[in-house]
């Protein structure tokens, strides 16, 4: 990854693991917390694509492995966003620009949905049965419908913001430079005619104060004679 990318990946995903935890998992919904972490993921893999969305998954779910009140294995959730990140990198448009948002807000609902799920099967596996205590159902319906609530306000923002990291300084300084350079050529070209003009101008002027001493010299002599 590029370090524009690192440098926006990281900020936002900072902001997002804060606010997550300091606000939204502390209004005690029912059934899920809204995963502002995940539609961050989301909004930057739909730019990034599958290995960046994989790579910025991954990170966000490790911080969030580590961040208290974390009451589960490291690397649980850094396995699950990764996932969740690369596959939702694998529907990225080509332009990174996308035509509705049909196509996000199936991302977030298949995202969420999976999210829950795969957590859940990670857990199982090491022995975390806290899911089928609360309510595998009840999770899956509030994730979806938390995070489908949610994703209007923060994917299009965070697909922004992406989008607009990626144009390169580099190429906008060699654009501006040829411009630069065309414009030069142009106002050269100008003023070289004007040049030629001026003494065109000048030339006529020599023959005209001429053509007045001639005229002058035959009225002097005529006078003369």
């Amino acid at each position: 990854m590029r370090v524009n990318r690192i440098l926006l990946a990281s900020a936002l995903v900072v902001v997002a693991l804060v606010l997550q935890v300091s606000v939204l998992a502390r209004l005690h919904l029912p059934g899920a917390v809204p995963d502002l972490l995940l539609l961050t993921v989301l909004g930057l893999a739909l730019v990034y694509g599958h290995v960046g969305g994989a790579l910025v998954g991954f990170g966000a779910g490790l911080l969030i492995d580590l961040a208290p009140p974390a009451d589960h294995a490291a690397g649980r959730y850094a396995l699950v966003l990764c996932v969740v990140g690369y596959l939702a990198g694998l529907v990225r448009p080509e332009n990174g620009r996308l035509k509705s948002a049909t196509g996000p807000m199936a991302v977030v609902v298949a995202a969420a949905v999976g999210t829950t799920l795969l957590y859940a099967g990670v857990g199982a596996l090491v022995g975390d049965t806290a899911a089928r205590h609360v309510g595998l159902g009840g999770l899956l319906f509030t994730a979806a419908l938390y995070d489908l609530l949610l994703a209007p306000f923060v994917v299009p923002g965070v697909m922004a913001l992406a989008r607009r990291a990626e144009n390169d300084p580099l190429e906008a300084n060699s654009a501006s430079s040829a411009s630069d350079i065309s414009s030069g050529w142009l106002s050269s070209g100008t003023g070289l005619r004007i040049g030629a003009q001026r003494g065109g101008l000048g030339g006529l002027k020599v023959k005209a104060a001429r053509a007045r001493v001639a005229r002058a010299g035959r009225i002097k002599g005529v006078k003369r004679l």
